[in-house]
């Protein structure tokens, strides 16, 4: 397989990918990261990378692995920064959301098997509960500013009662949310 690689020339050259001038072209491309690295870790900031540690060189000159400073790394962060951003609350919702989800593979068996009102209800409560949680992480993610994160979560509850009392409606005042989707795959 060919392929059309620039030269350094400034002119392409046809190259098999085993040729030894393809090598040369990757051993050029190492010589310029090395030369690279050793710009930025003498004190010169980077244009694209934001530290040196990025750039490592393939092949390491004797007086460069004499200096103990190239390999170190640069931790900023210390543990008591990050000793109280968990939250027993954090970690109990996200346990609660596994197990609604886990139980809403468990109802779809169970209402298609024995459509009664219990299992209706209990369909229209997690399906609600599911979808507050899932669009909340929505709001959380992608809206930001103090007022419209407001006004969403404003939105989203009113959006998830509505909900609620609209499945709720339906389960009392018609056939229920198990006997029609029974209905619907009958026709």
């Amino acid at each position: 397989m060919k392929r059309f690689i620039s030269s350094h020339r400034s002119r392409a050259a046809l190259v098999h990918p085993g040729d030894s001038s393809h090598l040369g072209l990757v051993v050029r491309i190492m010589a310029a990261l090395v030369r690279i690295s050793s710009v930025c870790c003498r004190g010169v900031s980077p244009l694209l990378f934001r530290s040196c540690s990025l750039i490592r060189p393939l092949a390491v000159q004797k007086k460069d692995r004499d200096c103990p400073y190239l390999i170190s790394a640069k931790i900023h962060a210390t543990p008591s920064s990050y000793a109280g951003s968990g939250s027993k609350a954090a970690s109990l919702h996200w346990t609660g959301e596994r197990i609604l989800s886990i139980v809403l593979l468990g109802l779809a068996p169970v209402a298609y098997f024995y459509p009664v009102p219990a299992v209706d209800y209990s369909l229209a409560a997690a399906l609600t509960l599911h979808g507050h949680w899932g669009l909340g992480q929505v709001v959380t993610d992608y809206v930001h500013g103090d007022f419209k994160i407001k006004m969403a979560n404003a939105g989203l509850f009113l959006l998830s009662t509505v909900t609620f009392a609209g499945l709720c409606y339906f389960n009392y005042h018609d056939v229920g949310i198990c006997k029609a989707v029974a209905l619907l795959w009958s026709k």
